[in-house]
């Protein structure tokens, strides 16, 4: 496997087969990436699980966090590692050792660690380095597109706003929408203006 680049259909069926995600380095505090990530991937549906020792007895988004993987006493899906790369062998050691091990190993932007993927593939897994979820799923939903970002395309024409409940291209449907508050200005904007 290529880490350098991926194919968007090999990010796109990790995305659209995993339900669970395990956030190794999660964090409450929300100014973090891991706070911002964890909440985007929870409110486009996924099940996600908060890890990191020093936060248990803390919840994120309603989800207790665990001291580590051994702790969640359930199967999961997909490892997303949000830590630096120093870290990552020992959580793939830990994922390998769950029983059943998860389908997936995603390490966060800035995150790679050759020979921790190479282990996780030689047992059978998928693996992503140096890539953010989130991002991912913006980029191939279509999502970053709906505020004039990576569209590839210069037009006069807004994009229709996002709605609860809207199919997108991840066959996942949003539940948090895609409101913000730049967007609900512009929606505001625009029917005061029509």
């Amino acid at each position: 496997m290529n880490h350098d680049a991926y194919d968007d259909n090999y990010i796109r069926s990790i995305l659209n087969g995993v339900k669970s995600i395990a956030m190794v380095g999660a964090s409450p505090v929300n100014v973090r990436p891991s706070y911002f990530a964890f909440k985007y991937l929870a409110q486009r549906g996924y099940d996600m699980i908060p890890v990191n020792p020093g936060h248990v007895g803390k919840s994120l988004m309603g989800k207790p966090f665990v001291a580590s993987l051994a702790d969640i006493g359930r199967p999961i899906d997909m490892i997303d590692i949000f830590r630096n790369s120093s870290h990552i062998m020992p959580v793939v050691d830990e994922a390998l050792k769950l029983s059943p091990p998860p389908k997936v190993i995603w390490m966060q932007l800035g995150a790679r660690d050759d020979a921790a993927a190479e282990k996780a593939e030689a047992a059978g897994l998928k693996v992503v380095m140096n890539r953010c979820p989130k991002i991912e799923y913006g980029r191939l939903s279509s999502e970053i597109s709906w505020m004039g970002v990576n569209s590839r395309t210069l037009s006069s024409k807004r994009a229709p706003i996002p709605t609860q409940g809207m199919r997108l291209s991840l066959n996942r449907t949003s539940f948090g929408g895609g409101q913000t508050a730049a967007s609900d200005r512009a929606a505001k904007n625009k029917t005061e203006t029509s």
